[in-house]
C-alpha cells in the first residue's frame, strides 16, 4: 500500500510537470512583425512593405543567373494570377548586382517570362532586416501575413512548400 502512494504521488507530479511545461511553450501565433522597407522597382517607382499592409505578400528573393529561381517564376505567375483577387501580392526583389544587371535587363527578363508582379531592387539594408547575417540563399520566399507578421521562410526549390504556405493563408 505504501508503494501505491509513493507512485500515485510521483504520476501527478511528472502530470503536474508536463502540464507547465505544455503551458510554456511559447505560441505558435506569435509571428515575427516583417522589417518595413521602401525601395525601388525596376520602374524606379517606391515600393514599401507597409504599402501593402492588409494584403498577403509573398516576397520572392532571386536572381536571373539563379536557375531555381528561373524554375519558380512560372508557379509565381500562376500563384499571383490564382490568389490575387483575395489579396496576394507578390515582390520579385532582385539580388542581382545593378552594375551587371541593369533595370532594363530586368524590365527585358520580366517581358520574356511574362512576370506578372512588380520586380525590386535589394539593398544592404533589406538584406541586413531580413537575413539578420545568415547567407543569403535564392531563392528564398518569405511570406507575410495581413498583419505584416513573418508566417513563412522556404529557403530553394520548393514548390509544394510555397503552394501550401499560401494556401493555408488563404483557407
Amino acid at each position: 500500500m505504501k508503494y501505491k502512494g509513493i507512485f500515485a504521488a510521483a504520476m501527478l507530479g511528472c502530470l503536474l510537470l508536463f502540464m507547465l511545461a505544455a503551458g510554456c511553450e511559447k505560441d505558435k501565433k506569435a509571428y515575427p512583425l516583417a522589417p518595413d522597407f521602401s525601395i525601388p522597382d525596376i520602374s524606379g517607382d517606391t515600393v514599401s512593405l507597409e504599402k501593402y499592409r492588409g494584403s498577403v505578400v509573398l516576397l520572392d528573393f532571386w536572381a536571373t543567373w539563379c536557375p531555381p529561381c528561373k524554375m519558380t517564376i512560372p508557379l509565381l505567375i500562376r500563384l499571383q494570377e490564382q490568389y490575387r483577387e483575395k489579396g496576394l501580392v507578390i515582390l520579385g526583389i532582385s539580388v542581382d548586382d545593378p552594375q551587371l544587371v541593369q533595370d532594363k535587363d530586368l524590365l527585358h527578363f520580366k517581358q520574356m517570362t511574362r512576370i506578372n508582379y512588380p520586380l525590386l531592387r535589394f539593398n544592404n539594408k533589406l538584406i541586413e532586416d531580413y537575413f539578420s547575417g545568415e547567407d543569403l540563399a535564392v531563392p528564398t520566399m518569405i511570406v507575410v501575413d495581413r498583419n505584416g507578421r513573418i508566417r513563412d521562410k522556404i529557403v530553394g526549390l520548393q514548390p509544394e512548400a510555397i503552394e501550401k504556405s499560401i494556401a493555408a493563408i488563404f483557407k
